[in-house]
């Protein structure tokens, strides 16, 4: 996709330079089917975006003496397994818990299935302990899944209703949205789409995710949340937003930290806090400086990742190099833009037979419902989950990867002997130990 292709689906981007009125540009469709073009008020579901959101409620909750940050998170949810867990590990993804929404992907559930926020909910509880070291750095949905369900819980009333009242009224956010039902009507929502071999399609999942990962809003919106968290940054030139109460410490990508709801980058010339969101399709940045400079960015098109988009734009933000920005928007949404054709097929390879496979037997986890299957065939192992398998790649007598995870076998695999056990790393969801019924 790049400006050249209005009757795509397309991007909306705002800038703002300190001191100065916010720019913004929009290029593309909301819409397909009726042709609406994206416009100012267009909303999109901006994804993990919104942990900062729900970061700062948390903080906001401990202010007003509801809850500490340094208590277990199981005092207000007597169900979670994992004791030791307080609110702060879960704001900055210190808690050990692994991500639910993995946990279903590998327990079968496919991109048409229909799951609630109770599904993720319980999968959280199932869990007995905690899937790496303390005070280790693990990006898990489940943390603010846990911090919406503690929010509801000191507040009596759900994420959606109190963002409004707290933040999003007196901000003047009046586009921005927590989506609580998959019935409710967003008031200019885009749809998101992905290109196939037959034209575009919809992304949409009839998932009902629960409050954290469901906010849709727009960039003039997101730009009067930064300009609000700016506001209350009271060192930019040396602290970071919040640092007094919650610490930012090392994460998943050198050398970003990880804080309140926030990724932060500390070299000198580089000096803000960020945070990315992928969602159903859409995809959206939010970037802000210790200049006091702004970059948002959201796109509804498969192809377009607005992270690489934002932070390309953020880089002529510092070296003052935005007077064009229409110029500098083709160039850098031809640079994001997917390889290859944009008309080409998602599709994955053909689903082998299992009608045609050794079976090796059937295992299961206590912190994941369900079964999954080993079978194999012509000395290639392969791990099934509800009708849908992978042919594994060894990488040794013990290791084996697939699609988004690895697989190691609790003793080498022999042909003439089902494996007794194995242990599963997703990326988000790692130690999952599997045995043989």
């Amino acid at each position: 996709m790049n400006a050249h292709h209005p009757d795509e689906p397309g991007i909306s981007i705002l800038v703002r330079r300190p001191g100065e009125a916010a720019v913004q540009l929009h290029t593309g469709m909301a819409n397909l089917e009726h042709a609406v073009p994206i416009g100012p008020d267009t909303a999109f579901n901006v994804g993990s975006v919104a942990k900062q959101i729900t970061a700062h409620l948390a903080l906001l909750a401990a202010e007003d003496g509801l809850l500490a940050l340094d208590q277990s998170a199981a005092d207000l949810l007597p169900r979670l397994q994992v004791r030791d867990a307080t609110i702060t590990d879960l704001i900055t993804h210190r808690s050990g818990l692994r991500d639910a929404e993995s946990l279903l992907s590998l327990a079968g559930f496919r991109d048409l299935d229909h799951y609630t926020a109770d599904d993720l909910v319980n999968l959280a509880y199932r869990q007995q302990q905690r899937a790496i070291p303390e005070y280790q750095f693990l990006y898990s949905n489940t943390n603010y899944l846990l911090l919406a369900k503690i929010l509801e819980t000191v507040h009596g009333t759900d994420l959606a209703d109190l963002a409004r009242t707290r933040l999003f009224d007196p901000l003047g956010m009046t586009a921005s949205h927590f989506k609580t039902d998959p019935r409710q009507l967003i008031p200019h929502a885009a749809s998101a789409y992905q290109p196939t071999a037959d034209g575009w399609q919809h992304t949409a999942q009839p998932a009902t995710l629960p409050g954290p990962g469901t906010l849709w809003t727009t960039p003039a919106d997101v730009d009067r949340w930064l300009g609000h968290l700016y506001d209350q940054w009271h060192q930019p030139s040396l602290g970071l937003p919040d640092q007094a109460v919650v610490a930012y410490r090392a994460a998943d990508h050198v050398p970003y930290l990880y804080g309140a709801g926030l990724y932060a980058d500390i070299r000198p010339a580089q000096r803000g806090v960020f945070h990315y969101g992928h969602e159903h399709g859409f995809s959206a940045a939010a970037h802000l400086a210790a200049t006091g400079a702004h970059v948002v960015c959201m796109s509804n098109n498969g192809t377009i990742a607005a992270d690489r988009l934002a932070a390309k734009l953020g880089i002529g933000l510092r070296w003052n190099h935005i007077d064009q920005l229409e110029g500098v928007l083709a160039r850098a949404a031809e640079e994001v833009s997917a390889s290859g054709d944009p008309n080409r097929t998602n599709g994955g390879s053909a689903q082998p037979d299992i009608a045609s496979h050794t079976g090796l037997g059937t295992y299961v986890c206590t912190d994941v419902p369900g079964t999954l299957r080993l079978t194999q065939k012509r000395g290639a192992l392969y791990l099934w989950r509800r009708g849908s398998g992978d042919q594994l790649v060894s990488s040794g007598p013990l290791g084996h990867s697939g699609p988004g995870y690895r697989l190691t076998l609790r003793s080498a695999y022999r042909h003439d002997a089902a494996p007794d056990g194995f242990t599963l790393d997703l990326d988000r969801a790692p130690g999952l130990h599997f045995k043989r019924q």
